[in-house]
C-alpha cells in the first residue's frame, strides 16, 4: 500500500468511528408493528437520558401509535408548495443543525419531493449518519430493490418506491418484526392497520392470506442473511474456499437487464462477494447510432446497478463473447449471468454460434452460466 493509498484508508477508518450507528426495523407488509416498536424504544431510549428526536413519523391515523408520540420531542416538518398543494416532508437540514444524539425516521423508502437535496429519504439517512447522529428507521420488505421482481410475483404489482439493498448493509442492526398470518389478518379486521372502509379491499388485494406468508418468508429471509453475513465478516475466512465473483452481462433494452442485475446482486449478497455488470458496446450501438431511448436505459441500469453495490464494466467491441470472457478473467469471475438470448430467423445461426463459443470458453475456464427467465 503506497502513502496516498495509506492516508485515504485512515481517513475512511476516521470517518467511519465518527458516523452515526443505524438500525432497521424490517417487516415482511404495513401494519406489523414497526412505528410502534421504534416509538417504544424511543420512550426508553429517552428516560435513559439519550437526546432523541422524532425527525419524521407516520401514525396513519393509529391510535396506539398516535399515543406514543405524545412526551417524544419532535423536530418539525418542512413544508412547501408542490403541484398547487401544501406538502410536508422531514427537515434534513433542521436535524442536522440541532444533532440529536439518535433521530426517528419513518418510511425510509419514501420519495421526496422535487427540489429536495436529495431524491430519496435513504439518501437523507445517509447524510445524517455520515454527520455523526444515529438514525432508528423502519422499512417493509417489498421496498428492498434486489426483491423486486420477487414481490411482483406474489402481489401481482410493482413497487415503485425501494431502496438498495446496500443500505440494509450498511445498517449495524437489522430487526425482523413477525406477525402470523392470523394475528396479522386479526389486526387488520379489528381495525388497528386501516379504517374500516378500506378493510375489505386490503384483504382483497395486498393482505391475502398467500400474499402474507410469502412476504413474511422473504422478511425472514433476508434478516437471517444479514445475520449469516456480519458472522462472516466476524470470522476468519478459510483460504482455501473458492472465493465467488458474479458478472451481470446486460444489454441498452429496457427491462431484462434489471433482472439480471437484480438476480447478480442477490447472489453477490448470498455469498458475501463482489459483482460486476458488464456492457460491451457494439459498432451498431455506437454513440452516433444508438437510440435515445435505448440511452436512458443504459443510464437507468448503471444507476440500478450502482446503487446494489455493484462495478460497472463498459467495453467497445465486435465481439460479445470474447469481451466477456477477457472480463471474467480480469475480475476472476466464478458465475456469469445473462438473459434469455431472443433469436431472430435471421440471425439464429450466428447467435447459436456465439453462444456455443461463449459456453465453451466458460467450461474451459470453470466459470458458471446462469441464464435468467
Amino acid at each position: 500500500m503506497d502513502r496516498e493509498q495509506s492516508v485515504q484508508h485512515f481517513l475512511d477508518l476516521l470517518k467511519k468511528s465518527r458516523r452515526g450507528n443505524f438500525k432497521i426495523y424490517i417487516g415482511m407488509i404495513a401494519g406489523v408493528g414497526k412505528t410502534y416498536r421504534m416509538l417504544s424504544e424511543a420512550h426508553e431510549l429517552l428516560r435513559s437520558g439519550i437526546d432523541i428526536r422524532i425527525g419524521y413519523i407516520e401514525t396513519h391515523g393509529r391510535p396506539e401509535t398516535e399515543a406514543l408520540v405524545a412526551g417524544l420531542p419532535l423536530i418539525v416538518r418542512r413544508r412547501s408548495f408542490y403541484k398547487g398543494k401544501e406538502v410536508e416532508e422531514m427537515d434534513l437540514q433542521a436535524i442536522l443543525s440541532i444533532h440529536p444524539e439518535v433521530v426517528i425516521v419513518d418510511e425510509l423508502a419514501h420519495s421526496n419531493v422535487e427540489g429536495s437535496k436529495n431524491e430519496k429519504r435513504w439518501q437523507d439517512v445517509m447524510d445524517i449518519l455520515d454527520a455523526g447522529i444515529s438514525v432508528i428507521t423502519a422499512v417493509n420488505i417489498q421496498h428492498l430493490e434486489g426483491l423486486n421482481e420477487e414481490v411482483q410475483d406474489i402481489a401481482g404489482i410493482e413497487v415503485k418506491e425501494r431502496i438498495p439493498d446496500s443500505v440494509l448493509e450498511q445498517a449495524d442492526e437489522v430487526v425482523n418484526i413477525d406477525l402470523t398470518a392470523n394475528e396479522l389478518v386479526a389486526r387488520l379486521k379489528a381495525g388497528k392497520i386501516y379504517k374500516p372502509e378500506k378493510v375489505q379491499t386490503a384483504l382483497n388485494n395486498f393482505f391475502k392470506a398467500e400474499n402474507i406468508l410469502q412476504l413474511r418468508e422473504l422478511a425472514l429471509k433476508e434478516v437471517a442473511l444479514r445475520v449469516e453475513k456480519k458472522v462472516e465478516n466476524s470470522v476468519p475466512v478459510n483460504t482455501g474456499v473458492r472465493h465467488e465473483r458474479f458478472l451481470a452481462c446486460i444489454s441498452s433494452h429496457e427491462r431484462t437487464p434489471r433482472k439480471v442485475i437484480r438476480k447478480a446482486a442477490r447472489l453477490a449478497t448470498r455469498y458475501n462477494s463482489k459483482f460486476f455488470v458488464l456492457y460491451v458496446q457494439t459498432p451498431r450501438e455506437s454513440m452516433e447510432r444508438i437510440p435515445l431511448a435505448n440511452q436512458r436505459y443504459l443510464s437507468n441500469h448503471f444507476k440500478l446497478a450502482t446503487e446494489l453495490g455493484g462495478e460497472v464494466v463498459q467495453v467497445q467491441s465486435d465481439s460479445i463473447p470474447r469481451s466477456i470472457v477477457e472480463v471474467c478473467q480480469e475480475k476472476q469471475i466464478t458465475t456469469v449471468c445473462v438473459g434469455k438470448p431472443s433469436f431472430s430467423l435471421r440471425s439464429v445461426l450466428l447467435s447459436v454460434f456465439q453462444y456455443r463459443t461463449l459456453l465453451n470458453s466458460l467450461s474451459q475456464l470453470n466459470i458458471d452460466l446462469i441464464i435468467i427467465a
